[in-house]
């Protein structure tokens, strides 16, 4: 896959300086599930855990967090779910693997093998929300989150943008059947 270069206002050959106020710190974090049903447009839900470089404040998401996504996940779509897993290491908590357990009759949890992003569809949006970003300059946090909140959104809208990403992993949502 060869990447389009970006375009940005700097002199040819020069680049770009943005100053920015603050001192820096902080940071963004995503979590994010493509919801496919077979005859229906998918669904993107997301959460976002903003780190503002507090003291004793968490730096990213609790299994929790992740708990609390798949439940909303599963409520919104009033229906069973086959949960994706990457192999982060919050996913393996014992504690979701208990909450899965406990949920058993409507959660079933899939673990993906290592090291392979290309079947996870939910790479694919991150990937859609990268290219969005790319001239983008924010001078603090909230701005940043704003962006991203926006573009999220659009994407979220975009049920072709959705399906794509499945379609690019060669996953489908057809079971096979049994001889």
């Amino acid at each position: 896959m060869v990447k389009a270069p970006r375009r940005t206002w700097a002199p040819v050959g020069a680049r770009p300086v943005v100053t920015v106020r603050g001192k820096g710190s902080g940071r963004v974090n995503m979590a994010g599930v493509v919801a496919y049903r077979d005859g229906e447009r998918p669904h993107l839900f997301y959460r976002l855990h903003i780190y503002r470089g507090r003291k004793g404040e968490p730096k990213s998401f609790s299994w929790i967090d992740y708990r609390d996504l798949i439940v909303a996940t599963h409520q919104y779509l009033g229906a069973p779910l086959v949960w994706c897993w990457d192999n982060l290491n919050m996913h393996l908590a014992g504690q979701l693997a208990d909450f899965a357990a406990e949920n058993a009759e409507w959660l079933r949890i899939v673990q993906l093998p290592a090291y392979a992003p290309e079947l996870n569809p939910v790479e694919g949006i991150w990937s859609l929300l990268r290219r969005a970003l790319a001239n983008f300059a924010v001078a603090d946090l909230p701005g940043l989150v704003r962006i991203v909140k926006r573009k999220l959104k659009e994407i979220q809208y975009r049920p072709h943008l959705l399906t794509g990403c499945l379609t690019q992993t060669g996953l489908t949502l057809e079971t096979p059947a049994n001889p």
